[in-house]
């Protein structure tokens, strides 16, 4: 983990270093995997120097869409509804 982790992040790495290598995942990878995983949280939650950019576009798209995915707009829900009704139109 980078230097000014907090103890929490710290103890996620942990914790996901574990529960990847109990499953058997991305042998070998452990630990590179489980430090990518909390630096992304870290950079989501403005904990990092520079957050990223793509989290950034990406929350303001899902803000009030329903969405967590980003760029689409929508619930899956809607996406379905919106799709069959074209298909009513052909």
């Amino acid at each position: 983990m980078p230097t000014g982790s907090s103890p929490k992040r710290e103890r996620e790495y942990k914790e996901i270093k574990a529960k990847v290598k109990e499953e058997g995942r991305y042998k070998g990878r452990e630990e590179e995997v489980a430090a990518r995983i909390v630096n992304k949280q870290r950079a989501e939650h403005g904990e990092t120097k520079t957050a990223s950019h793509r989290t950034d576009s990406r929350q303001s798209t899902a803000k009030g869409s329903g969405s967590s995915s980003g760029g689409q707009g929508g619930t899956h829900a809607q996406h379905v509804a919106a799709g069959r009704q074209s298909h009513k139109n052909k």
